[in-house]
Formats: C-alpha cells, sequence, structure tokens
C-alpha cells in the first residue's frame, strides 16, 4: 500500500502538554458551609470550563500530597485532609469556574495552582474579557524556559483604540 501518513498532533498531544499556573487570592466560604478557592486566572484565560463545563485536573503546585491517578468524586474527603471546594476566577459571572467539589489539599492565600491539559486552546480561546490582560505563554525544558509570548499589558489591550 503506498499511501502517506498524514497526522495533525491537535488537542491530544498539545492539549496534554500545556497547563494553567495561577495564585489563589483567597479562600471563601458562604452560609452554608460552602468552600471557595478563588484565584487569580479567570475564564479569560481558560474558557473551555465556563463554555461547556469542560474537566481539567487541578492540584496545588508545591504539595507533598501526592495527585491521585484519577480523579473520583469522593465524599470522604475530610479524612484524607482534603478540602472539597469550588475552583473559581475573579471575575464577577457565574460561570466563572474551573471545577465545582473538587477534593485538593488546602490552599492558602499565593499559593499556585497547575490546571492541566491547558495546552491547546489555553491562550488561542482567551480574551481580553472584563478589561483582564492575556497571560504570558512560557515554553519549559527540562531545565530551560523562554517567555514565548509576553504578558500583554493595559497599554496593549487599548493600543488600537483612538479618543475622538
Amino acid at each position: 500500500m503506498k499511501c502517506r501518513v498524514i497526522m495533525e498532533p491537535g488537542r491530544f498531544i498539545t492539549g496534554n502538554s500545556g497547563i494553567l499556573v495561577t495564585s489563589v487570592i483567597y479562600n471563601k466560604q458562604n452560609s452554608h458551609g460552602k468552600k471557595f478557592v478563588i484565584c487569580d486566572a479567570a475564564m479569560n484565560d481558560l474558557l473551555r470550563p465556563a463554555l461547556y463545563d469542560a474537566f481539567h485536573r487541578i492540584w496545588p503546585v508545591n504539595t507533598s500530597v501526592a495527585m491521585p491517578d484519577v480523579e473520583t468524586p469522593d465524599t470522604s474527603v475530610a479524612k484524607q485532609g482534603m478540602d472539597l471546594v469550588d475552583i473559581v476566577g475573579p471575575v464577577c459571572e457565574s460561570s466563572d469556574v474551573f471545577a465545582k467539589d473538587r477534593a485538593i489539599p488546602p490552599v492558602n492565600e499565593g499559593d499556585l495552582l497547575a490546571i492541566f491539559s491547558a495546552g491547546a486552546y489555553g491562550f488561542t480561546m482567551s480574551s481580553s474579557y472584563n478589561s483582564r490582560p492575556r497571560s504570558c505563554e512560557i515554553l519549559v525544558d527540562r531545565d530551560k524556559y523562554i517567555v514565548i509570548r509576553k504578558r500583554e499589558t493595559y497599554e496593549d489591550l487599548i493600543a488600537g483604540e483612538e479618543l475622538v
């Protein structure tokens, strides 16, 4: 068979190759006991969960607790030293949610969270919604890294506008 094989990497490879790293702004608990972790990334940075409830694994960057191999709902999180939380962004939109009822180790203000499988459509689908500059992109190769797309500034957001 004299066939020519054409392969497009697509989401299968590029999606899993990227993460979105975000910082915890604060923790909050409502009057019903529901816990929220508010981070500095928002739906404009990773639209997939808000757009079609896409699942992304999320785990603290610096923790001694091993990330489970499989994400499963578990109501016994308290016994495992985990918190059951909604992980949300700071944009005042009901869809600015990365995960609901997710079991993670306790995190504090300033801690970093990794949102996995954000490589394929993270920046591509991002926007400057709510006047939020888009994040930078960093390529990591073992112990080396390079900024491949700089973080936008507010000046970048208004560069094309003219005062009348």
